[in-house]
């Protein structure tokens, strides 16, 4: 059965009455949040509240994996049944949230400004009362201007938390003043021909490309010589990685050296004894998560639950469990012990290390650029 005609048919059991509403957690895409939110989530749930929570994820996130280590431990601890759902990609899940009726979808994952600006330009936006967000005076102005930027007027979601495609080095093979030395351009270096890796994903590949040749990722000049820089790079390098798990595993098993990698899974690895140095370089590529309100949703309901995700001991838990640190401003917020040696965590609140995708110059430019990397990525 396929997801359309599952949701078509839980809807029609909802308004015959066949299922409570109360009963019913809904998170879309949320596959990259469950993974934190289970553990606050399930010391306030419990099976008498909340019989079954939905997670659909995009781009086959929701792994055996990940079910071990987040679904399986809520199921066991609450007693509440976990359903899976997952649409095959990024693009796909957007157009099942285009396709739905209004309210039929509430809240939804995404990750950075790239996102929101897309659902912006969708007619999905909402305006959030921030009235009814007291946290979100906690959290850091760099990430919610960005949102700003898109809809100046209200904003439509609240970032939970932010990290960083930086530089993974095994410090076996690559000494840190090597990678601050050589930076972005480790990445096409000859002396690591087929021990680099990297992220099949066309903005990574763009963003680094820029890096390499000396110009401002939010800015580019000279296009052709990034797509040469790719190419070097697309020569030298192992494979690309396709996954978070991926990545961890080729490093982890010294199938490669070097690669650009999420800050996060790269302190699991630091967790888990591994000798794995992280450099963001300069104009480092920054980013954040949000839980996104769609229009047409009840806002009062969804404005305490963002409340409850901003919530310091809810982030702080969220932080703890994803290895990326929370939306909150470290100078407003005692953050416990872990957060602060997060990789891409920055003490003073103001992100200033870190680079933000522009949204209108990036989603401006998709068409062109997925399609010249689709190319560059089979030999062209």
């Amino acid at each position: 059965m396929d997801n359309t005609t599952r949701y078509e048919r839980l809807r029609e059991r909802l308004q015959n009455g066949d299922l409570d509403r109360r009963k019913f957690l809904g998170l879309i895409g949320a596959a990259g949040a469950a993974y934190g939110l289970q553990t606050p989530f399930a010391k306030y749930a419990n099976a008498q509240t909340v019989s079954q929570v939905r997670f659909d994820g995009w781009g086959g996130i929701v792994s055996e994996a990940f079910r071990k280590y987040a679904f399986d431990p809520y199921t066991a601890k609450t007693g509440v049944t976990v359903v899976d759902g997952t649409f095959p990609g990024g693009d796909e899940y957007l157009a099942q949230v285009r396709a739905s009726q209004p309210g039929e979808y509430n809240i939804a994952h995404l990750s950075g400004v790239f996102d929101y600006a897309r659902y912006h330009s969708f007619d999905l936006t909402s305006a959030l009362n921030l009235d009814n967000i007291p946290n979100m005076s906690l959290v850091m102005p760099a990430l919610t201007n960005a949102f700003a930027a898109v809809t100046p007027d209200s904003l439509s979601a609240v970032p939970y938390d932010y990290g960083s495609t930086g530089l993974a080095y095994n410090r076996k093979y690559i000494s840190d003043e090597e990678m601050k030395e050589k930076g972005a351009k480790i990445l096409i270096d000859a002396a690591h021909k087929g021990k680099i890796g990297g992220w099949s994903d066309w903005r990574t590949r763009v963003w680094y490309g820029a890096l390499q040749t000396d110009q401002d990722p939010n800015h580019i000049t000279d296009i052709e010589a990034v797509w040469d820089a790719v190419r070097q790079h697309r020569d030298l390098a192992l494979k690309y990685w396709a996954s978070g798990a991926e990545l961890m595993s080729l490093l982890a098993e010294e199938e490669i050296h070097v690669t650009e990698g999420w800050s996060g899974r790269i302190y699991a690895l630091q967790e888990q004894g591994h000798d794995i140095g992280y450099y963001d370089p300069p104009k480092g590529f920054g980013w954040q998560e949000c839980l996104f309100v769609i229009k047409g949703s009840p806002m009062e309901a969804c404005e305490e639950l963002l409340n409850f995700m901003l919530d310091p001991a809810t982030s702080i838990a969220v932080a703890e469990g994803q290895n990326y640190p929370p939306a909150l401003d470290p100078t407003k917020v005692d953050l416990g012990a872990k957060i602060p040696t997060l990789p891409a965590f920055d003490p003073t609140g103001t992100l200033s290390g870190l680079t933000f995708a522009d949204p209108g110059y990036w989603n401006g430019n998709e068409a062109d650029w997925s399609e010249t990397f689709s190319r560059v990525q089979r030999g062209y």
